[in-house]
């Protein structure tokens, strides 16, 4: 679902070992790479709680309470399921702010599901749910920091927009609908109820803004690592692949009904970890 943060290749649904992210992160040094899993284990809980069944209230209870850990975590005193965090939060320098923005933004699908956000909320959506995870990601891959927090802003939106556009059905299945509600205005469709939307047919029309605004995001993510030493942006380079190639198969399949699901095989993913993993 594109609830997710985008730190992992499909849902968080899926198992690390079974992720592109997983494949990503094999590379790097042990203690970087141990990082990033807590980093992916985090998302992954925030992420389950916002999308679980249970009354609304008590999913917002339950995402308080994760806030409440990080404070104490920052405090010097952390609860068991953070103690593992400390190194790296001191290792790494780790952000407060930006655990708590990735809470922020899973919170954003509790209250009520989200049903087309005006592009500012969709933006401010997208950098909680996946260039926060970037920020803290490009401290753990040690770039400097200027560039990182660039690379975290357009690599984020890059593949949460991807997202978006790959899970449109799969949302639309479970009552959200993350298209914002200005490109649906210019295609002239009137409903926010998910469904009607994915069935419209001018529904291409409200896409087409979307694949190009990710492809920017994508070529400025490629400027950015491109005058970074490689160690550095070896991940977030597998990442880009991956998520860009299937930002590919989306626009050569097209938008409109009926729309089989996208996916990357194991060739193609082997080929990018391949390419990009050993240089």
């Amino acid at each position: 679902m594109t609830g997710e943060a985008a730190v992992a290749d499909t849902n968080y649904g899926t198992t690390a070992s079974g992720s592109s992210f997983y494949a990503a992160m094999r590379m790097l040094p042990r203690e970087q790479r141990e990082a990033m899993f807590q980093i992916y284990s985090f998302c992954r809980q925030v992420d389950d709680i916002a999308d679980s069944p249970g009354p609304r209230e008590q999913r917002l209870a339950a995402l308080q309470q994760w806030r409440d850990d990080i404070d104490a975590l920052y405090q010097g005193h952390p609860p068991a399921r953070l103690r593992d965090y400390e190194a790296s939060v001191r290792q790494f320098g780790l952000e407060r702010d930006d655990f708590l923005a990735i809470v922020d933004g899973m919170e954003m699908d509790v209250p009520q599901d989200i049903r087309a956000p005006d592009f500012a909320t969709l933006d401010l959506y997208c950098d909680r749910v996946a260039s926060a995870v970037g920020r803290l990601s490009v401290r753990v891959f040690g770039m400097p920091r200027e560039d990182g927090i660039l690379l975290a802003h357009h690599l984020g939106r890059a593949l949460q927009l991807t997202n978006i556009l790959r899970d449109i059905d799969e949302d639309a299945g479970i009552g959200r609908l993350y298209l914002p509600k200005e490109g649906l205005a210019q295609a002239g469709i009137t409903s926010t109820d998910p469904l009607v939307v994915a069935a419209d047919p001018a529904l291409p029309k409200v896409c087409a803004p979307l694949v190009e605004r990710a492809r920017e995001h994508f070529a400025k993510s490629d400027e950015i690592m491109a005058r970074n030493p490689r160690p550095a942006v070896r991940a977030p380079r597998i990442m880009s692949r991956y998520y860009g190639s299937i930002l590919g198969l989306l626009v050569a399949r097209g938008f409109a009904n009926p729309r089989a699901p996208v996916r990357l095989n194991k060739v193609a993913k082997l080929a990018i970890l391949l390419r990009y993993g050993f240089f």
